[in-house]
């Protein structure tokens, strides 16, 4: 009678298997780039930001040189005599905006609305590295693409207005205006991302960011001008961020902030809204 061997041995069972790695920051932010250009509304709102900016510039850049000397001439044809840059960031940049708040939130609301972020946070357990990673890309793909239109907006007005002014990049102060048109919307989309982060729904998120970028700005002009105001509203976001992409600041005793450094209070806010969003993501269940 033969034993049975209790045990044999396998190759095949005893397999090692392959020793488990940390993604890498490089590998989150390839990760992030593909959840960003696989959703289909990330294409498209990007087609929307460069009609809209682009387009309005050069309708708003049209109307006022066909009314330049009619009876329908207004301050925005004196204004383009002295600033011509004002008026080709003027309207096109509030409303171009928009559209890039709208995709700020979504890329990271649409995370927790369908579920993904539940997915996102099992492959990677540190939270804060995934949303770093998240804004590296969120913030490299839409600076390229704002400096891009920034500059084709610029070419576009000028081109159009050069019948009656003449602007270039060389004037000055216009490039530092045409550079910080682009840095403008870059970090305004951060800011709309930070909301929607803070939020984490849709609608809400959306709703906040436009009356920041749009609504407020027109019921700040019709404060009281005293100097208490000026100094409130001069540090609100869009109030503050827009002075980088203005050439010839306007308000006189109301301009309370530079160039630069109302991009830097812009740039605060992000950073604490961000900040307190990255607090609650990692108390918050997703």
């Amino acid at each position: 009678m033969s034993a049975t061997p209790a045990a044999s041995y396998s190759p095949a069972t005893t397999q090692r298997q392959p020793p488990t790695r940390n993604a890498g920051f490089g590998r989150l932010m390839q990760a992030e780039w593909t959840k960003i250009r696989s959703v289909r509304s990330t294409t498209w709102t990007l087609i929307m930001f460069v009609i809209i900016t682009v387009g309005f510039t050069a309708l708003i850049t049209w109307v006022t040189v066909a009314n330049w000397n009619g009876p329908q001439a207004g301050p925005r044809d004196i204004r383009a005599a002295t600033d011509p840059t004002a008026v080709i960031f003027g309207v096109a940049i509030y409303l171009g905006q928009l559209t890039l708040a709208v995709l700020g939130v979504l890329v990271i609301s649409s995370e927790y609305s369908t579920g993904v972020i539940r997915a996102s946070l099992l492959a990677v357990p540190k939270r804060l590295p995934m949303l770093a990673a998240k804004i590296v890309v969120f913030a490299l793909a839409i600076g390229l693409l704002a400096e891009i239109v920034a500059f084709a907006s610029f070419y576009v007005g000028s081109a159009i207005l050069h019948s009656h002014v003449h602007v270039a990049l060389s004037d000055p102060n216009v490039l530092r205006a045409t550079l910080g048109a682009g840095l403008y919307l870059t970090v305004f989309g951060l800011f709309a991302m930070a909301v929607g982060l803070l939020m984490r729904h849709t609608a809400g998120a959306i709703s906040v960011s436009i009356a920041v970028g749009f609504v407020v700005p027109i019921l700040a002009g019709l404060l009281p001008d005293t100097s208490l105001w000026n100094h409130i509203v001069g540090y609100l976001p869009v109030q503050a961020g827009t002075t980088v992409l203005t050439v010839h600041p306007t308000g006189g005793d109301a301009v309370v902030l530079s160039a630069w450094q109302g991009f830097g209070v812009l740039c605060i806010w992000v950073v604490v809204l961000m900040s307190i969003g990255a607090y609650l993501l990692e108390r918050r269940d997703a």
